[in-house]
């Protein structure tokens, strides 16, 4: 059973295929679904219960207004430095044309655009300008010191060009081995490695043959510089004057140097096994879910009263909702909570969170772990922590599951615990008696029919109404099939017209 708001509702989710497009689909749905509202009858509404393509959404224009920033940024940073608007527009060629690159080996190799992929167009505007900034204050000082631009192009070029393809190739030995990477870490980070070891390869060889083509056309050498470069040459004199000392001073103290590089990596070491690891912090994205496990053999109505208080609770206790769907299966049920914008709201989902985990620990009924989507890993099933127990048989898994599993539950750190090896789980076996159904003229298809009908239910035929079919599907009400004694209450219909009865055919152990 669904519910929206505590409303009985029908759910139908949309799950995309590998490699699809989810914005794409996504928005062939909400066009559709305008047109399925016109033939809706009045009293039945539509809603989104949440959708999932929206945090991707804002991921993206984040992503994208990053790289306006970073490029920005960039444009400025190399002005202040160079102090002037030629020396800083041939860099500034190089990122669109590096980063035109880029896309070209994502569309080569069958890469859609992504967060992780626009992350690495982030981090190559700042990458792909180094060699060709490298290359053109090369080639702007041997102007500036009077040699003709297109002679100065080719020396500053031939000079420096070795260092530029070791920097290149360091950088894409540092990326590329991401690649290689197992499991979900390399499934999720190959397509950045891949594209971040492009832009450099490419704006290496942008640096070795557009910049000194283009410094060769635009530098001058200039005997008046700007006001900004003479506002500024003081303390660039200065900059360079300290640097100078410091380094100076460190060539004389050998020693020192090296203790202070010991320290350093000691230091690094220390915060590298203090830090907490995990693979990538929650991030707020406006939705909680809670899953509840009731105990073993609880009944559907218990489980459906369960949910429907744990509904309540997120209620009473969540103002910040902008939906909540509750759904029921046997054993079991989920609670999932859409909350308004970030903007809208005080709390972070993180507080939400906890606030509700406490209240939920006070129920004691059923087990209800509050849960947040991973930031990495989409709709994967199961805990976020899970452990594997072999044994070399049954018996030695049945003495060994339950200590573990009490000392598990002991532990403060974990909220929920579960396992689905049950050992105490209710099961009911159904032995047929072959001879004396034979002799009642009972078929073992007709009984294992008439066990379907009554507990699974089944198609018994169609009906049209207004123009449009549908099934009918038919089973025995959950109150008339909680117990064995129902069971052994069906009749089945034998070869002669007859009515027989289950208790005179099958015997149950429980």
């Amino acid at each position: 059973i669904l519910k929206r708001d505590g409303v009985p509702m029908v759910g139908n989710a949309i799950i995309p295929q590998p490699g699809s497009n989810q914005i794409d689909i996504v928005d062939e749905v909400y066009r559709r679904l305008e047109y399925i509202k016109k033939d809706l009858p009045e009293d039945v509404k539509v809603k989104i219960g949440f959708d999932n393509t929206q945090y991707i959404r804002n991921s993206i224009i984040e992503v994208k207004d990053t790289i306006y920033l970073a490029f920005t940024l960039v444009v400025v940073i190399i002005y202040f430095f160079l102090r002037s608007w030629r020396a800083t527009l041939i860099p500034i060629l190089v990122i669109p044309v590096s980063l035109i690159g880029a896309f070209f080996i994502m569309y080569l190799a069958g890469y859609s655009i992504n967060v992780l992929t626009l992350l690495a167009i982030v981090l190559a505007i700042g990458i792909v300008v180094d060699d060709a900034i490298v290359v053109m204050e090369n080639i702007y000082v041997k102007v500036e010191q009077g040699m003709p631009p297109m002679k100065a192009g080719l020396e500053g070029s031939k000079e420096i060009y070795f260092a530029i393809i070791a920097t290149t190739i360091t950088l894409i030995a540092v990326f590329f081995p991401i690649v290689f990477l197992q499991g979900i870490t390399g499934r999720l980070f190959r397509e950045f490695a891949i594209v971040m070891a492009g832009a450099v390869g490419i704006s290496a060889f942008l640096a070795l043959s557009l910049t000194p083509m283009v410094s060769a056309k635009m530098l001058r050498h200039e005997t008046r510089h700007s006001w900004f470069f003479r506002k500024t040459e003081k303390f660039f004199n200065k900059l360079n004057d300290g640097y100078r000392r410091m380094l100076e001073t460190f060539l004389q103290h050998r020693r020192v140097t090296f203790l202070i590089l010991i320290a350093a990596l000691g230091l690094i070491f220390f915060l590298w096994k203090s830090i907490p690891a995990e693979m990538a912090p929650l991030e707020d994205r406006s939705q909680i879910s809670v899953n509840t496990i009731a105990q073993e053999g609880a009944t559907y109505e218990f489980t459906l009263d369960y949910i429907d208080d744990v509904a309540k609770t997120v209620n009473d206790l969540i103002p910040e909702r902008d939906g909540v769907i509750s759904m029921v299966r046997g054993g079991g049920g989920n609670v999932r909570v859409t909350l308004v914008s970030p903007k809208e709201r005080i709390r972070s989902q993180q507080q939400i969170a906890d606030e509700l985990s406490a209240a939920l620990r006070k129920k004691t009924k059923a087990r209800s772990m509050v849960m947040q989507q991973s930031t990495f890993g989409g709709r994967r099933a199961g805990m976020p922590i899970q452990y594997v127990l072999q044994a070399t048989s049954i018996d030695k898994l049945r003495k060994v599951l339950p200590s573990f599993m009490s000392k598990v539950q002991d532990d403060p750190m974990f909220q929920m615990a579960d396992v689905n090896l049950k050992f105490t789980k209710p099961e009911l076996r159904i032995h047929i008696d072959r001879e004396k159904a034979s002799t009642l003229g009972v078929s073992t298809q007709n009984i294992g029919q008439t066990l379907q009908l009554a507990l699974s239910g089944q198609r018994f035929g169609y009906f049209f109404m207004n123009g449009k079919q549908y099934q009918i599907l038919g089973d025995l009400a959950r109150s008339d099939r909680n117990k064995p004694l129902d069971l052994k209450s069906l009749y089945v219909r034998n070869n002669y017209g007859n009515m027989i009865q289950f208790d005179n055919l099958v015997t149950l152990t429980e």
